[in-house]
């Protein structure tokens, strides 16, 4: 027989902790401060001393550093091996020949689209939208792509499907995992991820071509001339308010100014001292390639061919230690055996900051939910090993379960809106943490596999916050270099975006729940 759970203070004061921090999501105000309080209160109710919701405060951010660490060693591996590339200006190589098969708006947006995807999944948007838009924009422009339909290209293969999956850094599956429980694995739900990332993707960029189709006009160089002309749109201002420096992400690395004519760009490759010339285009060719490797080793145990599964973190350090390899061999080439030595701390000192930068935020927020998460609650709080800890909002629903309706499909769609629901504020990330919960929660309770519910809030917060459908996201950045205003390309964004994450939601039903 099924214990009776007890619902106590505890319970409500982390139910009102949730609706205090999705509202303020809703209002574009940032989530950190009423998640310490948050914290502080529910821990205060579960022990009732002053001094342990004091403590709990700083153990919340510790364990949640803890089980989060590994997110932020990657992205530190890999923006120090972003920065070691810039030296010998091979990131621009990587990209640079893709101009020459623009011939028209066509086959531009679609390259536009597969060379953003591709970087944004080894890299984050990071160095994609800068990249992209200074060297292969103006060119796709001038084939006669609309600056619209180039923005709308970029940001539903970066800020979108590439981010929203996160497949080869792993930060959204790792938190989205965590906070679902110890009984999800982040591999699954990335997997998942991966799989709705692409269908949602696929499905908008089919719609943003087919509404942008009649725009697209014979190639002219005038187009570009026209484009250049537009005043002011090639600084790109941080927004304010909100989980994060809301263009942080899509700009946190990259170069100093937007590179837009060939001359500019033979300039910047000229920058190479003749020396490094032939590592410059070494790099070019065996980055991608290593990356490459990587994720064939992550994708072909999956495929049946018998190759050893990676478990647990491995893949995310696998990708950590490559990155970190190459960025020690790009920098020896660039600076010299003796200036390496120097020069290699410094690039991951960088990544250190950008990564903490960027989410840095997501410790507090992270910790407020794991205070209701059986599994880390214990840390938290300072219970002995073994113990058993509270876990409130699976007890919370579990005590009203019979008020929950047993649908797929309505649970499903629940979730995707909280997710949606959490990027309002501009933050891809930040509902990572509720959504996760809830998926855990809900998923055994109605008996939809918890990985897959994952997922689907991973797609409705990042989708929505990371830079698709809100005008003070990541997107304002992409528009910036696209030179069109934030708010043209929230509209011609939101129908393509929107039947995508409903019809990946379908089908997450479908296959997985």
């Amino acid at each position: 027989m099924q214990q009776e759970v007890m619902i106590g203070a505890a319970h409500w004061i982390y139910l009102s902790g949730v609706a205090v921090i999705v509202l303020t999501m809703i209002l574009r105000a940032n989530v950190v401060v009423p998640s310490i309080v948050g914290t502080a209160l529910v821990v205060y109710a579960l022990t009732g001393s002053p001094v342990s919701a004091l403590a709990g405060i700083f153990s919340a951010s510790l364990v949640a550093a803890r089980e989060l660490f590994n997110i932020f060693l990657v992205i530190a591996f890999m923006t120090a091996l972003l920065n070691s590339l810039k030296t010998l200006r091979s990131d621009i190589r990587m990209v640079e020949p893709f101009r020459v098969v623009m011939k028209n708006g066509h086959s531009a947006f679609f390259i536009l689209a597969g060379i953003t995807y591709v970087i944004s999944l080894f890299f984050w948007p990071t160095p994609a939208v800068p990249l992209v838009s200074a060297i292969l924009l103006p060119a796709a422009i001038a084939a006669g792509l609309p600056p619209l339909a180039g923005a709308m290209a970029i940001a539903i293969a970066g800020q979108g499907m590439a981010l929203s999956s996160d497949y080869v850094i792993g930060v959204a599956p790792g938190i989205s995992a965590k906070a679902a429980g110890a009984a999800v694995s982040a591999a699954v739900v990335a997997d998942r991820a991966l799989a709705l990332s692409i269908i949602t993707g696929a499905i908008a960029l089919s719609l943003a071509y087919l509404s942008m189709r009649k725009h697209i006009v014979p190639a002219s160089g005038q187009l570009l001339d026209r484009w250049q002309a537009r005043a002011g749109a090639a600084a790109v201002q941080p927004v304010d308010g909100g989980t994060f420096d809301k263009t942080e992400i899509a700009r946190g690395t990259s170069h100093s100014e937007p590179l837009e004519t060939d001359s500019n760009i033979e300039a910047s490759l000229s920058m190479v001292e003749q020396r490094r010339v032939k590592w410059s285009k070494c790099f070019a060719i065996v980055t991608p390639i290593a990356f490459l490797a990587v994720v064939a080793v992550m994708v072909l145990p999956k495929l049946g061919t018998g190759v050893q599964d990676l478990k647990g973190g491995e893949a995310a350090a696998l990708v950590g230690g490559v990155a970190a390899i190459l960025m020690m061999l790009a920098t020896l080439a660039a600076e010299g055996p003796r200036r390496m030595l120097d020069i290699c701390p410094e690039h991951i000192t960088d990544g250190f900051v950008f990564a903490f930068k960027a989410m840095g935020s997501v410790l507090p927020i992270a910790g407020f939910f794991f205070v209701g998460a059986g599994e880390t609650a214990g840390s938290i709080l300072g219970l002995a090993p073994g113990a058993k800890a509270p876990s409130l909002l699976f007890e919370l629903i579990q005590a009203y379960q019979h008020m929950i309706p047993d649908n797929h499909m309505l649970v499903a769609f629940g979730v995707l809106l909280v997710g949606m629901i959490t990027g309002i504020d501009g933050s891809g990330f930040a509902g990572l943490p509720l959504t996760g919960t809830l998926a855990g929660a809900l998923g055994p309770v109605v008996g939809f596999d918890p990985a897959t519910l994952a997922a689907v809030g991973q797609m409705g917060a990042v989708w929505t916050g990371g830079g698709t459908l809100v005008a003070w996201s990541s997107l304002i950045a992409v528009a910036g270099f696209a030179r069109v205003p934030v708010l043209e390309a929230v509209r011609a964004l939101l129908i393509p975006v929107v039947l995508g994450l409903f019809c990946s939601t379908v089908a997450a039903m479908m296959l997985w729940s």
